[in-house]
């Protein structure tokens, strides 16, 4: 029984003239196509910055860490005054003391639900122009309970990190919570 692997290896010229080319086209592609890049965290960091460098920027900021906090591995630090429009928030996780997760929590207290629905729809198809189509993880209303409860959120991955979209409401009577989140990860 003969094996497709037996039989005679032929190096004539005209193979190995077609075979080089074709080689040297293979590295040169797999040497400039570009590797796909992670999605930076905001505010000019980096990841892996160190805790103390990110606490020497949010004192130059004028920003105020409101807690420091260790949830499992990682220390969460609580941070508000950074200036931009509608920024309650921010979330700065630390595993080993190097930045692994920035969430940028949004309230708008006047905003109607139209309002709130245009804004997600604004981000998103900036995420999406960015770093293409994201995906849809969550769409939910809990209305089981005297709080109505809606979650609609969405993911991106690029390279290592993760960037990560929501929209969260809960209403009991008047009283009402409206939120966007967003969260930049490495993965």
């Amino acid at each position: 029984m003969s094996s497709p692997f037996s039989g005679k290896i032929s190096n004539s010229p005209s193979r190995l003239r077609a075979f080089w080319p074709a080689l040297i086209v293979l590295l040169l592609s797999c040497a400039i196509a570009p590797a796909a890049e992670d999605i930076p965290p905001p505010f000019g960091f980096h990841w892996n910055d160190s805790m103390t460098k990110l606490e020497q920027v949010l004192i130059g900021a004028k920003a105020k860490i409101i807690s420091r906090d260790r949830k499992e591995k990682r220390e969460v630090w609580t941070v508000e005054g950074l200036v931009q429009p509608g920024l309650k928030r921010t979330l700065f996780s630390f595993r080993d003391g190097f930045l692994v997760e920035v969430e940028l929590q949004y309230e708008y207290p006047d905003w109607t639900i139209e309002r709130y629905n245009e804004r997600m729809g604004e981000i998103r198809r900036y995420f999406d122009a960015k770093f293409g189509t994201g995906k849809l993880v969550s769409r939910s209303r809990d209305t089981d309970s005297d709080v109505i409860q809606t979650l609609v959120g969405y993911q991106w991955i690029v390279g290592g990190t993760m960037l990560e979209l929501f929209y969260f409401s809960a209403q009991r009577d008047k009283d009402l919570f409206r939120s966007i989140t967003v969260s930049y990860k490495a993965i």
